[in-house]
């Protein structure tokens, strides 16, 4: 049973992956590109952007793509019996610091999502980024929770195999 559910989860990493690689080579170009040019619209001094957002969304995709890196080792981890390591509890930290970093570049980037939302009148558009980082937020704050549960846990059984 826990074989197959690790295998759907890596089914579903997959998948969420190439959904966002997707998104990263077809519409990042094109948002970055209409955004720069409403920006130049409204402040002519914004004509610029386009190239620090693209680079803010690729360094966030960059994020993702390592936390989804970390993932499947870390179902690797728990396929080959090692969930109580302390090779998990490094994968959650790492997963977490991409989380906050992911987070950390939306935050960064919102005011240039400002001044086109601004420009186009659109709240619900920067609505969306700070759900997204939000979400990443409460994503990095969960994985420290579970790093902090399986790093007692990983203490625990050791003390319990130094006693046996």
């Amino acid at each position: 049973m826990k074989k197959s559910s690790t295998i759907f989860l890596r089914i579903v990493v997959f998948l969420i992956g190439i959904l966002v690689l997707g998104i990263c080579i077809f519409a990042l170009p094109v948002i970055a590109r209409v955004m720069s040019e409403i920006a130049a619209e409204l402040h002519p001094a914004w004509a610029h952007i386009r190239y620090p957002l693209l680079i803010g969304l690729y360094g966030s995709a960059a994020a993702f793509f390592y936390a989804l890196y970390q993932t499947l080792k870390l179902l690797g981890y728990i396929d080959k019996n090692m969930a109580f390591s302390n090779l998990s509890v490094k994968a959650l930290k790492h997963i977490k610091y991409s989380a906050l970093t992911y987070s950390g570049l939306f935050v960064l980037m919102s005011p240039l999502f400002l001044v086109a939302a601004e420009a186009d009148d659109a709240p619900g558009f920067l609505a969306i980024v700070l759900i997204l980082s939000f979400a990443s937020f409460v994503i990095a704050v969960f994985a420290a929770v579970l790093e902090k549960v399986l790093q007692d846990a990983v203490r625990i059984k050791s003390e319990n195999d130094l006693t046996v």
